[in-house]
């Protein structure tokens, strides 16, 4: 009991897991960082569902959806920054493995609000709302190990 009370609040220098290493890289408790998480993905998921249903209102709609849905998907990513810390999650986010998607993801935010605002084409808009989901979809799978080469042979074994 003493080693694992040693090793929670940092006192314990040998074997220095993951858990040490994310408990160093914010000054935040490890509660108030699962709260943080909490918070922000819930207020991802709520932004992308009121976006949704925003999609609906006469004239403005889809700007509103853009906007909204655009904002839910950020507070999603950016909900990880509570449990890695910014540094850390900005290194995740452009190693080799994901830099792509992250490209991707980031591409299609912008592009979002752009086809939203300054191009007023509503088609596009919606277009770059589906594609900023399979980015991000894209872009969560390279965090699982395999999962992305999963995904990869069951389009081929379907599409064969």
């Amino acid at each position: 009991m003493d080693k694992l009370k040693k090793v929670l609040s940092g006192q314990d220098t040998e074997d220095r897991g993951g858990l040490a290493e994310v408990v160093e890289a914010s000054s935040l408790s490890w509660s108030t960082r699962i709260k943080g998480f909490i918070a922000c993905f819930a207020t991802g998921i709520v932004c992308s569902l009121l976006g949704t249903l925003l999609l609906w209102v006469p004239r403005k709609g889809l700007y509103l959806f853009a906007v909204f849905y655009t904002f839910g998907n950020i507070a999603s990513i950016g909900s990880t920054v509570f449990l890695m810390g910014p540094m850390k999650q900005l290194k995740r986010m452009f190693e080799p493995t994901r830099l792509i998607a992250t490209i991707m993801v980031l591409l299609c935010f912008a592009l979002t609000l752009c086809s939203a605002f300054w191009w007023h084409i509503k088609g596009l808009a919606l277009i770059f709302c589906i594609l900023q989901s399979l980015a991000l979809t894209w872009y969560s799978l390279s965090f699982i190990p395999y999962a992305r080469d999963a995904v990869k042979k069951c389009f081929a074994v379907c599409l064969a």
